[in-house]
């Protein structure tokens, strides 16, 4: 049939197909949308903490939005499987994600020349000690969540480098999709970082203790959906692939 053939030339001729004109124009003007986003959000962020010092708005601005960006790529992958129409939105996880590991590097400079002054002892919890003549550790949950922290940028850098379709090619398939597996890691390390600076640093009894960050909770709303969404689109593709029956049914269940 003509149907057949045109789909022959395809597999023939795929630079030659409309689709591919449409791919390659497409991942741009994603990149574009995200960047704007990105901007937007940036200053958002900026502008709903204009009381904090210069260093803590510009770095928790690049944190938050990095934070949303790849909460956002996590969603799209599950909300496809739940809803067939959202299945085009799945090209766009690699420019979210791609985009918010890169804000999440901005925000690491961002630490490192403004709170720890390139000192990277301090980076881990150490002070120096003037008297005593060494570093000594006096902000032991400051050290864990930044070691979480690099952990989840190191991680995020791999899969931010290897999330093109060059990458694919090189790695083949499984190798490839095994890697990029490493987001579901990389949130929980992403969540583990944050919630430290959230809800816990700032509680020292000897310090004045600031006013509450207003990102609490829409942090754990958006921890909470991305887990539920996950968990639905898990229990969908479960009773898809006929693992989970009704409880009725007994010779289903006992397959």
């Amino acid at each position: 049939s003509k149907e057949m053939k045109k789909q022959e030339n395809e597999k023939e001729n795929p630079r030659s197909t409309p689709t591919r004109k449409r791919g390659t124009f497409g991942w741009k003007i994603r990149h574009g949308i995200v960047i704007f986003l990105a901007v937007a959000g940036t200053y958002g962020f900026l502008a709903s903490r204009g009381d904090w010092s210069e260093m803590h708005r510009w770095n928790r601005a690049f944190g938050d939005l990095s934070l949303v960006l790849i909460a956002v790529s996590m969603l799209i992958g599950p909300m496809a499987r739940l809803w067939p129409s959202w299945r085009r939105f799945i090209p766009w996880r690699r420019e979210f994600g791609i985009h918010g590991v890169l804000l999440a590097i901005v925000h690491t400079v961002i630490i490192l020349a403004g709170w720890v002054e390139w000192d990277l002892m301090r980076l881990v919890g150490y002070q120096f000690h003037p008297q005593m003549g060494r570093y000594v550790m006096v902000e032991h949950g400051f050290a864990l969540a930044n070691i979480l922290g690099i952990l989840a940028l190191v991680y995020g850098g791999l899969l931010a480098m290897t999330s093109n379709d060059r990458s694919q090619r090189i790695f083949g398939g499984p190798v490839w999709k095994f890697i990029q597996q490493g987001a579901y890691p990389l949130w929980v390390l992403i969540v583990l970082h944050t919630a430290y600076f959230l809800y816990f640093h700032f509680q020292h009894f000897h310090r004045p203790l600031p006013a509450p960050n207003w990102g609490q909770w829409p942090f754990a709303v958006l921890v909470l959906a991305v887990l539920l969404f996950q968990f639905a689109a898990f229990i969908k593709t479960w009773r898809s692939n006929g693992k989970l029956k009704d409880p009725g049914d007994r010779g289903a269940l006992a397959r």
